[in-house]
């Protein structure tokens, strides 16, 4: 069973930086996208990010574009998310996931079979 780990987790204050990183368990492992999504306290997980990792194609939820940038290293099994511009807002546990989602289940959870553990990411005020 393939296994994600999520890392870069922390606190920041608004307008700081974090990188999170999600290394998959198995080399080999080759799915077709990965993505990342957050869930704060009280709500639903909600779509972050995804790369499709053959064309390094990117999707981002309205709130995080020109912020939040996603990519991957050239061994594919690693992807990263870039978060700048941070606000209190984003506040929640980030989660990474992979899977082979079809076009309309990008953004949804039900597109990815593969999930992470979660990492913290506080944002203070």
């Amino acid at each position: 069973q393939v296994q994600l780990v999520e890392s870069g987790g922390g606190m920041v204050q608004a307008g700081g930086s974090l990188k999170l990183s999600c290394a998959a368990s198995d080399r080999a492992f080759s799915p077709r996208q990965m993505a990342w999504f957050r869930q704060a306290p009280g709500k639903e997980r909600e779509f972050v990010a995804a790369i499709k990792l053959t064309s390094r194609h990117t999707y981002y939820q309205d709130s995080v574009k020109g912020r939040f940038t996603v990519s991957t290293d050239n061994t594919k099994n690693t992807v990263y998310l870039q978060m700048n511009s941070l606000k209190p807002e984003d506040t929640a546990v980030y989660y990474c996931a992979a899977g082979n989602p079809i076009l309309s289940s990008t953004t949804m959870e039900l597109g990815y079979r593969y999930w992470g553990q979660g990492t913290q990411v506080t944002v203070s005020s």
